[in-house]
């Protein structure tokens, strides 16, 4: 029998994956294609869907804050920023554009049937999995590496108040988005049934990311997830491997969830614990929410006939993601939907190494892929 809190963590993430799932498959919204597409083809149109995302995040996470709606800011497991973040974010960047889709992404499409899916989120387990045997490493290097040891945001580094700079940024970024609407570059003509438009889709993920702030305690993240999967399958075979590695040990989530009087606690190995409350719900609503909608829409099947090579390239990009997650730490939804608009000194370097590896991956995807 879960416990309070549990049972409302359960509950909420399982709610907004569903819904988060149902709305990325109407809307075909992947944040992968973003940038992907930016880079192939010059179009920016599903990155102006990011930016409104982000910016209505942005306003809606501090609103939030000054109205006492959210008691914890910043929210756990962010740490002080390190030259790790913005290899990490490169890595993810060259990963996520071979996988096809990101580590939310990549669950919806598999929750509609693509093979090509599956095949990247077990590349994600097993990247995942792999990151305990360069964790030493690469722990040290991240704390030998750390940029700013006495702030998570900017604000907090440049001294003022959140409002100082997060509103403005908000309003300006309203203002440039009110002009891409205008201008018509934000709806494009869509005949598909049942076809949800991006921009809407980008409200309704802000307003679920900003529910699982208020109810969570931190907004959508799953990565840990798939480290405690690959953890689980390996304790199955090898109990004592995973017992001697340092990384499974951890238990860097230790904080008090709002509507609760208890901490809870988890990290990345193969037992049921806070994490696995937050994360496993949300994992299995995105692809239970994409396959409802691809069903009601009559369109589900299995997709598997694909170039050997673009099925090669899933699983290669899938374990990159999960190396890279685990390296960063966390994936582009935790840093893009929850870092950035608060800006976190964290989300805001690992944007910056995503860029460049997405422009790397797209060309890598280019030449060997879809030739």
């Amino acid at each position: 029998m879960l416990e309070q809190p549990y049972l409302l963590i359960v509950a909420s993430s399982l709610l907004i994956g569903l819904v988060a799932g149902f709305v990325m498959h109407r809307a075909d919204f992947c944040v992968t294609a973003s940038f992907r597409d930016m880079f192939l083809f010059r179009d920016f149109f599903l990155m102006r869907q990011m930016i409104l995302l982000v910016v209505v995040s942005m306003a809606l996470f501090e609103l939030g804050r000054l109205g006492g709606i959210i008691t914890i800011h910043p929210f756990p497991l962010l740490g002080p920023p390190s030259l790790a973040n913005v290899i990490g974010g490169f890595v993810f960047g060259i990963g996520m554009v071979l996988a096809g889709g990101c580590v939310c992404g990549s669950l919806f499409k598999l929750g509609a049937g693509s093979v090509a899916s599956l095949l990247a989120v077990i590349g994600m387990i097993a990247g995942s999995t792999a990151y305990a045997e360069l964790y030493p490493q690469w722990s040290a290097f991240t704390k030998s590496t750390v940029l700013v040891n006495n702030a998570i945001t900017l604000p907090q580094w440049l001294g003022l108040s959140p409002t100082t700079l997060l509103l403005p940024i908000a309003a300006l970024g309203g203002f440039w988005l009110h002009r891409q609407f205008r201008a018509g570059r934000m709806v494009r003509p869509a005949f598909a049934a049942g076809h949800l438009a991006p921009w809407r889709a980008a409200l309704i993920l802000a307003l679920l990311g900003f529910a699982s702030y208020v109810l969570i305690g931190m907004p959508l993240g799953i990565t840990s997830s798939y480290a405690k999967v690959g953890a689980g399958v390996t304790a199955l075979f090898a109990p004592e491997y995973v017992q001697s590695r340092a990384f499974f040990a951890l238990q860097p989530l230790n904080y008090t969830p709002p509507f609760a009087d208890q901490a809870i606690r988890g990290g990345p190995g193969p037992r049921f614990d806070g994490l696995a409350a937050i994360q496993y719900p949300l994992l299995l609503g995105i692809i239970c929410g994409a396959l409802v909608s691809a069903l009601r829409l009559g369109e589900w099947r299995p997709r598997w006939r694909l170039p050997p090579r673009q099925l090669l390239s899933a699983l290669c990009g899938g374990l990159l993601l999960g190396l890279a997650a685990r390296m960063a730490p966390a994936c582009n939804i935790w840093h893009l939907w929850g870092g950035v608009p608060i800006l976190a000194l964290q989300s805001l370097l690992f944007l910056a190494g995503l860029l460049p590896g997405a422009w790397v991956g797209a060309r890598l995807l280019s030449r060997f892929v879809i030739r």
